[in-house]
C-alpha cells in the first residue's frame, strides 16, 4: 500500500472516530444507562458459555459499558483480569479485577487494577476477550481510538478464544476502512440484539 493510500485509510478512520465520538456525546444518559445493564446481562450470559478468565476493560466517558458489567461478571464467579497500559508501544500488561476498590486514576483518564501485572501473555489464558472501540463492521473489522494497543495485543490470545466488542447497537456497521495491521473480532455485544456472530462465523 502507498502512502497516499495509508494518509486516506488514516483520513477516512478519523472521520469516522469523529462521527462516533459525536454520537456518543449526544446519547441521553438515561438510555446509556439503560444499555449499559443490556450489555451486562449479555456479558454475563455469554461468560456462562465460556467460562473464564474474561478479559474485560473499564468504561470510561461515554463508552456503552459500565463497571457494573465488570461487579458482575465477577459477582458470577469468573476470574476478570484487566488491562495496563504500556508506556511504550507494546501489548497490553494485564492485573486482576478484585472489586471498585482495587481500581486507580491512570493516564488518558483511564482506570487501571492496582493488583500485581500479570504479563501480557495473560490474555493468553483468557477464555473470553471483550474488546473496547467505536465500531465495527459485519465482517469483524474494528475501529479502536488509535492507539494500536489491542491490534498489539489480540494477536497473543489463544486460537479459538472468542474476540468481543461491546457496543452500542447503531456502532455495527457495514463496512469500516482497514489497514493491514488492524486485527479483527469474531463478534459484538450490542444492547438491543445482544451476541452477534461476525465475520465468516455469521
Amino acid at each position: 500500500m502507498t502512502a497516499r493510500a495509508d494518509d486516506l485509510h488514516s483520513s477516512s478512520k478519523g472521520s469516522w472516530r469523529r462521527r462516533l465520538l459525536a454520537a456518543r456525546a449526544e446519547q441521553d444518559p438515561q438510555v446509556r444507562a439503560r444499555s449499559a445493564a443490556a450489555l451486562t446481562r449479555a456479558a454475563v450470559a455469554l461468560a456462562a458459555q465460556t467460562g473464564g478468565p474474561v478479559c474485560a476493560y473499564v468504561a470510561v466517558g461515554t463508552e456503552p459499558w459500565s463497571a457494573a458489567g465488570l461487579d458482575a461478571l465477577h459477582a458470577a464467579g469468573h476470574e476478570v483480569l484487566l488491562p495496563v497500559v504500556p508506556t511504550r508501544p507494546a501489548p497490553l500488561d494485564w492485573a486482576r479485577y478484585d472489586g471498585p476498590d482495587s481500581l486507580a486514576p491512570a493516564r488518558f483518564g483511564l482506570l487501571e487494577p492496582t493488583g500485581p501485572r500479570l504479563g501480557a501473555e495473560a490474555v493468553s489464558r483468557a477464555r473470553l476477550v471483550l474488546v473496547p472501540g467505536l465500531a465495527v463492521d459485519r465482517s469483524g473489522t474494528r475501529l479502536g481510538r488509535g492507539a494500536g494497543h489491542y491490534d498489539r495485543t489480540l494477536p497473543l490470545v489463544t486460537a479459538g478464544t472468542p474476540l468481543v466488542m461491546v457496543l452500542d447497537d447503531d456502532e455495527l456497521v457495514d463496512e469500516l476502512p482497514a489497514e493491514a495491521h488492524d486485527h479483527p473480532v469474531g463478534a459484538v455485544l450490542l444492547p438491543r440484539q445482544g451476541h452477534v456472530v461476525l465475520g465468516k462465523n455469521a
